[in-house]
């Protein structure tokens, strides 16, 4: 993959083949640049895999290449990939996503009349096609596990081992505001609300911008920042930049935020802390606080309330005090009237419990 700059400055990515590149052009002006290089790098992968023409491409193709990315083993007529663990393949997420990707590519020389036929499948065939052909057995089985999340003296231990104010607010940033990495680095000076302790997320996931406040600590630290160790003569808008070295002043970038964490984590002796888990442990602190789910879906910038939901999860005193008041009811209605048991309910046992998201019936 090759990377380049266009006229205006921007990142110009190639993969070496030119509907592929067609498709990657047409991608730059629709989706965000992490989406554009994640679908460069899957576009590579999949077609140095293949070793073929992509106009030839026929279903078997597709299953094979799935087959070899899950097993890291050769495949039918596609060879498998050398995986960076030295045994078995990607995750279920990283297929579900190159498959996604290479479905919108031939969805593109589709339309454009490169191809005939889309040659990824939908789905598997089962016994109801006929009475219900929309459903099929999905291509790639994803399990959704439950996100980690730092225990509060972790955040400490973390938060002690950084060594700038600049890395103390962005850590402040996703660890009490919940913004994505991404989120942070966009930040500029004007989407500062220092009045209203808001700032304004320009570049969210998706293109979707949002205000969500933050909390006073991030701001003093971006003021201990900004009055000591931002480069004098600076020039561009991005709030947190370079301190040191030949790209000093430059926006920082993902990179430089990684390595900031990775040596705050070993200083700190801690085993994970990614900024993800940051953002996660945020939202997981909300939620148990009492935060309402649908602010808490607005602070996190979810475009579905399904995305938020697993916070209720990870928050588990408030499953633990749903499941103690719906028991209470449980335990009066089938322990009535048992030698020892207590005849007269508990007090709130006339009620059923009613989850969030859920209308009482009557």
């Amino acid at each position: 993959m090759v990377r380049s700059r266009g006229p205006s400055g921007e990142v110009v990515l190639r993969v070496g083949v030119a509907c592929a590149d067609d498709y990657l052009d047409f991608l730059s002006g629709r989706c965000r640049p992490n989406t554009v290089l994640a679908a460069a790098y899957d576009l590579r992968i999949f077609l140095a895999v293949l070793g073929k023409d992509p106009t030839e491409v026929v279903p078997a193709d597709v299953l094979a290449f799935i087959t070899a990315q899950r097993t890291g083993r050769p495949a039918g007529v596609v060879q498998g990939l050398p995986t960076d663990g030295g045994g078995g393949g990607v995750g279920p997420a990283t297929i579900a996503r190159r498959v996604s990707t290479i479905s919108g590519f031939y969805a593109f020389l589709q339309v454009r009349g490169d191809v005939v036929t889309n040659p990824v499948p939908r789905g598997l065939p089962t016994r109801r096609e006929r009475s219900r052909p929309s459903q099929g057995v999905p291509l790639t089985r994803r399990v959704r596990s439950l996100p980690r999340i730092l225990a509060p003296a972790d955040v400490d231990a973390l938060t002690g081992a950084l060594r700038t104010h600049r890395d103390r607010a962005m850590v402040a940033a996703m660890v009490l505001g919940g913004l994505r990495r991404c989120e942070v680095l966009g930040l500029r000076l004007q989407d500062l609300r220092v009045a209203e302790r808001r700032v304004f997320i320009a570049e969210g996931k998706g293109g979707r911008q949002r205000i969500v406040p933050v909390s006073a600590r991030f701001f003093t630290a971006v003021a201990d920042y900004l009055a000591t160790e931002r480069p004098a003569g600076t020039t561009t808008d991005r709030l947190f930049v370079v301190l040191k070295g030949p790209t000093r002043g430059q926006p920082l970038t993902v990179r430089g935020l990684d390595q900031v964490l990775a040596g705050a984590r070993a200083r700190a002796g801690l085993s994970h802390g990614t900024c993800h888990e940051l953002r996660h442990t945020c939202l997981t602190r909300l939620r148990e606080a009492g935060m309402a789910l649908e602010a808490v879906q607005a602070q996190a910038g979810h475009a579905s309330i399904e995305s938020t939901r697993i916070y209720l999860h990870l928050a588990d005193d408030w499953l633990a005090s749903q499941y103690r008041k719906a028991a209470e009811v449980i335990d009066a209605q089938v322990f009535a009237g048992t030698p020892g048991v207590p005849a007269t309910p508990p007090p709130g046992a006339g009620e059923r419990p009613v989850l969030p998201g859920f209308r009482r019936l009557r």
